[in-house]
């Protein structure tokens, strides 16, 4: 593998203004790396620019100091682009310039009056994070878009979103009370609503006095041009995305609020970096009706009847959506309410909720109801069916699958891929049904897959057509059919952007304005912004600046992602398919998703930013003429070579370094590999990329420690107390530290497993013993499947799991210890993990044929021979089953007498191992289920990662992080369960929780051992 250079240094005007900002006394963070520059490159959207650098302010003061900064002379041409959780749709907050990312530091909800009914947010708050702050005061910020747990309150007043709900809860701008910006010069300026009196003393409204400029220039401009205004701006509830003329007075012309006009701006205008928001009571009660139909058709045109019957919220999924969503994780959440419909396909699927005062929600879901069993026994609608739920949390996990569908979409099988460029047009709702069928058939003309999905009360309709980026042709074919679509809307009264704001769509503007209402939008970009400065090159420019620079035909991801072969797109399928929707931005730290950009904040930790460094990875590879897919199976550089190789990457940038670098973060928690949407695998593309890297590059010693544990315990557990006293003795404890990074070694189990198993039933069993034991008797035994933790540093787990299986009246089987290979994989010893896999499963399959269960008590080992297993290994991995604790005893329970009388004062937390509860979610479930059974009951708590993960925890550089992640949900919920009553499975876990939670918790078979 040769040494990687970029192409892509910092220009000279940006780099002498990053200097002198770094010399100011700008407090915040700035971010020069190549890496972090890709991480921002790209959004939801097609687009890619490469900023000069991100900085991230901590506070408003250090926003004005760079803007400040930028007006000088010499740093004309310093461009920025404020960006917050980056879910953006038409490359809204892309740029070539500075990015200002405020997601990082200017995230806190500053203040909430219950009382008066509004709050007070930095830009950077993520919106479930502010519901999540309102809701105790019982209250929430109501325009719920799909990416609410990543997408920040400046996204949303900067785009104007809305999403489900509008007609009743308007959107974001309905809902904005007053913003603190930074003006292009540094200024502050705060906008709130005033009555036309106060407009005569400008300067009591604001001492700033550009801004005293813009609130006289833009009150006349608006209420001069008002009858051309409301002639020109369509009637509909997504009434304009930006540069709102109409809004900025109220209908009476009494009251001025300069805000209208900075809602939906796109950073155009202005840096927001405060708000004060008005908040929405939480109704008494929601209730839900999922309606089924024969088709989408049927459900688009009986949603008007649905919203007349004063509904809060009308959402609508298509069938490929729906069966996008049964392939996915969160099917098995929402699958108990959408039922299948005997004899019939449902193709289109409407959900509509209520919500509000009870007695009157319950009024007029029963007139509902009644007039769809009325249209059922008629036949009539397209109707199947319907089912209602006023359960809360089933309400929501129905709006979880809906809002995954964006990035469900993106799972599509083959290279042409679901994308967003003309996916949120709004019409009229009473002519969406006639809409949507031209639309079809429009790309039904280009022969184009597509799904569709949205918000049919306010005739809002996601529809993303499939493209394949890396081809010239479908690239070219976007923007074709973003003409036609434009063309489409207009036709029917509406706008191509309804919900997602323009971005890169600002081309279209003019069509829609008209010239001389576009002409007022420049003039007020002129006002604003006269030097082109805040987001240049999106929406409008100021007169005489020359135009947009951005337009739909701008530069593509698809056209970096091209310049990489096919083949190795192919070898490296996750690193391509991720489309950026951003779910692993997730703030929530009860989410898995994904723990080390949790607790970093910096996007290059992530699994979107890893994807995005391995295709430039891949890029530059290809451009300096490597074949991957043949490297990948070059044996390593001699020892030699690599050591001098790592002495030179000190002083010798290596663009493999900054991959290297992200992908060290990842705790191989696979996490992604489920909650993503589209299933990007970081740990398999990151055990791909250590293969070759290690190839040039020494590996550190740490690495080979881990690559051979599960060879070495058999061998130190044959004298465990000699081997503990050797390597638990203080000296031995820092010379771990020292030389190869680990934080400690973990003692072996003494007595050892086979230790506390003599004259157990299970002791003296061989293969040869196994397969001669007749076939109507085989049905008694279990096959316990070791692994190398459990069997020799917590040899007491795997011994109570015998005895359990012994007073289940069954005969247990220790197997032979057979290396797994999860830790050889997690390094990227590749081809040592295809032969440890390759023997394992050659074992397994043999044991297979016996029909015996074999059954594993660590969740991430079993789950490698399901994952893992069948990556490196295809069909040669055999037929083999190694389940779950948690599945075997769900069909050995049936057997078993269930206890009638709940057991007294049993009761059990059961708290999820990241791994174990993404890749196999109804876990939890299996576990009350059983538990039940044996007269306990058990509660379930899902958290996000621990912080061990495997070997993450334990290695020195990691340690602080390690304890950051445990503190975020772990330590407190540890704290809230008696230490008696914590159940954990996976033995990872375990060990965090003994470090720093002071007690080693239990499996859950040693609890069910105790209860029988």
């Amino acid at each position: 593998m040769p040494k990687l250079s970029h192409e892509n240094t910092l220009e000279p005007e940006y780099l002498a203004f990053l200097i002198a900002l770094e010399r100011s006394e700008f407090s915040g963070d700035i971010d020069k790396r190549y890496s972090a520059r890709l991480a921002q490159a790209t959004d939801n959207s097609v687009y890619q620019f490469l900023p000069q650098a991100v900085l991230y302010p901590k506070n408003q003061q250090d926003v004005a100091l760079a803007l400040s900064l930028a007006s000088q002379k010499e740093f004309d041409s310093v461009v920025f682009s404020a960006r917050g959780g980056g879910t953006g749709t038409n490359g809204q907050s892309l740029t070539h310039g500075l990015i200002l990312d405020l997601s990082r530091y200017l995230n806190k909800v500053l203040e909430i009056n219950a009382e008066q009914g509004w709050v007070r947010v930095e830009a950077g708050v993520v919106k479930d994070a502010l519901n999540d702050a309102l809701r105790e005061h019982g209250f929430f910020f109501s325009p719920d878009l799909s990416t609410s747990n990543r997408a920040t309150m400046g996204g949303m007043i900067n785009t104007d979103a809305s999403g489900a709900g509008s007609l009743v809860y308007g959107k974001t701008s309905d809902h904005v009370l007053a913003l603190s910006s930074v003006l292009y010069d540094g200024s502050v300026l705060n906008t709130y609503a005033v009555n036309r009196e106060k407009l005569k003393n400008v300067e009591g409204i604001t001492n700033n006095p550009l801004g005293q400029q813009l609130i006289t220039k833009i009150a006349h401009m608006c209420s001069d041009n008002r009858g051309e205004i409301e002639t020109r701006f369509p009637k509909l509830n997504r009434f304009l995305t930006g540069y709102d003329l109409k809004n900025v007075w109220n209908d009476e012309l009494t009251e001025f609020n300069l805000s209208r006009i900075l809602t939906g701006s796109e950073g155009t205008l202005a840096v927001i970096t405060e708000a004060k928001l008005d908040i929405t009571p939480l109704p008494d009660v929601r209730m839900m009706v999922n309606i089924k139909y024969d088709s989408f058709e049927s459900a688009l045109r009986h949603a008007p009847e649905l919203v007349k019957a004063n509904a809060t919220v009308v959402e609508t999924v298509d069938s490929k959506v729906l069966n996008l969503a049964q392939q996915d994780i969160i099917w098995h959440s929402v699958s108990e309410l959408i039922k299948d419909v005997p004899g019939s396909r449902i193709d289109g699927l409407n959900m509509v909720e209520f919500a509000g005062e009870r007695e009157e929600v319950e009024a007029r879901v029963s007139k509902l109801i009644s007039s769809l069993d009325v249209q059922l026994a008629a036949g009539s609608c397209g109707l199947l069916g319907y089912q209602q739920t006023s359960d809360k949390t089933s309400i929501n996990m129905i709006y979880a699958m809906r809002k995954k569908a964006v990035g469900l979409l993106g799972a599509m099988k083959g290279r042409r891929k679901p994308i967003a460029f003309a996916e949120d047009t709004a019409v009229p709702p009473e002519k969406l049904a006639d809409f949507i069928m031209e639309f079809r058939a429009l790309l039904d003309s280009h022969q184009l897959q597509y799904g569709m999905f949205g918000h049919v009360d306010a005739g809002v309709l996601h529809v993303r057509p499939a493209l394949d980026m890396c081809d010239i042709n479908d690239e070219r074919l976007l923007k074709r059919v973003s003409d036609q679509v434009a063309a489409l809307t207009l036709k029917y009264g509406g706008l191509m952007w309804g919900e997602h704001g323009k971005g890169v769509r600002g081309e279209y503007g003019p069509a829609v304005f008209g010239e001389h209402l576009y002409g007022l939008l420049e003039e007020v970009k002129g006002l604003f912004d006269p030097h082109n400065k805040l987001n240049p090159g999106k929406l409008v420019a100021p007169k005489g600046t020359g135009g947009l620079i951005y337009n739909v035909d701008s530069a593509k991801r698809g056209s970096f992602d091209r310049q990489i072969p096919i083949q190795t797109r192919e070898a490296f399928p996750d690193v391509m398919n991720c489309n950026g929707n951003g779910l692993c931005f997730n703030y929530s730290s009860y989410s898995p998703m994904c723990p080390s950009f949790k607790v970093t904040g910096d996007r290059v930790q992530s699994p979107k930013g890893r994807a995005g460094l391995m295709r430039e990875w891949l890029r530059l590879l290809e451009k300096e003429g490597v074949d991957l897919v043949e490297l990948a199976k070059q044996k390593p550089q001699g020892l030699l070579q690599r050591a001098q190789n790592s002495l030179k990457a000190k002083s010798e940038y290596d663009y493999s370094h900054e991959v290297m670098e992200s992908l060290k973060g990842c705790l191989a928690c696979k996490a992604c590999a489920s909650q993503c949407p589209v299933k990007v695998d970081v740990p398999k593309f990151r055990a791909q990329f250590f293969n070759i890297y290690y190839q040039r590059y020494l590996r550190p010693a740490k690495d080979y420690l881990v690559a051979g544990i599960e060879d070495s315990l058999p061998l130190m557990a044959v004298a465990p107390r000699l081997t503990n006293a050797l390597a638990q003795n203080s000296v031995s404890q820092w010379v771990i530290k020292k030389s190869l990074g680990y934080v400690d070694a973990p003692a072996l189990s003494v007595p050892t497993l086979k230790q506390q198993l003599d004259g157990h039933v299970c002791r003296g069993y061989d293969l040869e013993a196994l397969e001669a034991i007749v076939e109507d008797e085989r049905h008694q035994y279990v096959l316990v499947v070791q692994d190398p933790f459990n069997s020799f540093y917590e040899a007491d787990t795997v011994y109570h799991f015998i005895k359990l299986i012994e007073k289940m009246g069954l005969k247990p089987v220790l197997l032979p210890y057979k290396p797994n290979g999860k830790p050889i994989h997690i390094k990227g010893f590749l081809d040592k993990f295809a032969k440890t896999a390759q023997s394992s499963a050659d074992f397994l399959t043999k044991l297979h044929a016996l029909k015996m269960p074999m059954v594993g008590v660590d969740p991430a080992m079993v789950l490698c021979y399901r994952d893992e297993y069948r990556e490196v290994l295809g069909d040669a991995r055999g037929d083999f089953e190694v389940k779950l604790s948690s599945e075997w005893l769900l069909e050995a329970i049936k057997s078993m007498p269930e206890v009638k009388k709940p057991l007294k004062n049993l009761s059990f937390t059961w708290f999820s191992h990241c791994t174990e509860s993404t890749a196999k979610p109804s876990t939890g479930a299996e576990w009350k289920t059983i538990f039940s059974h044996f007269g306990a009951k058990l509660e379930t708590v899902s958290l996000g990662c621990c912080g061990m993960a495997g070997t993450y925890g334990h290695e020195l550089e990691n340690k602080a992080r390690s304890k950051s992640l445990y503190d975020m949900s772990w330590e407190q919920a540890m704290k809230a369960v008696p230490q008696e009553q914590v159940l954990v499975s996976g033995y990872s876990c375990r060990t965090q929780v003994k470090r720093f939670g002071g007690f080693k918790p239990r499996h859950p078979v040693q609890a069910l051992l105790s209860l029988i």
